[in-house]
């Protein structure tokens, strides 16, 4: 499987705008990796409040990113359509956590996420989010799947 656009991760997500932080799917691997992009411009509803005369993208929404990409690869690696219908992945852990850039409008976020472990019903991901080639954060996330509380 190569590249999903929004309207496809929507269709695997609960998120919408303006928490939906995942614009494209560039690349994947079910069971391995995936690569996904989050354009950030200036029209972002954070930046007005973070912080209003130098923004930059929070490092919790960076991660809250790095989550999306980690369950999208995470139902994608499910073996049949079935098993991902009305699932739901909740992020359980963050470890490692680690930011080393500013992200600022106009930049491209790049969001690797590497399949590391699945334990029971707990899935271990090892994530990175890019900017021109440069790492500015990078996490170890624990999530489990279930099914929604409806």
């Amino acid at each position: 499987m190569t590249a999903l656009d929004v309207n496809h991760i929507k269709q695997l997500l609960p998120h919408r705008y303006p928490f939906l932080l995942l614009d494209k799917v560039v690349d994947c691997e079910p069971g391995v990796s995936l690569r996904a992009v989050k354009n950030v411009t200036a029209n972002e509803p954070f930046f007005p409040g973070h912080f209003p005369t130098q923004p930059i993208m929070p490092g919790v929404l960076i991660v809250e990113a790095m989550a999306q990409a980690s369950a999208v690869l995470g139902l994608l690696s499910q073996d049949k359509e079935a098993e991902r219908q009305h699932k739901l992945y909740y992020l359980v852990g963050v470890d490692k956590a680690r930011f080393r850039k500013t992200v600022r409008p106009g930049d491209q976020l790049l969001v690797d996420v590497k399949l590391a472990g699945v334990r029971r019903n707990i899935w271990r991901f090892s994530c990175s989010a890019e900017v021109a080639d440069m790492t500015v954060a990078d996490a170890e996330l624990l999530t489990t799947i279930a099914e929604p509380d409806v």
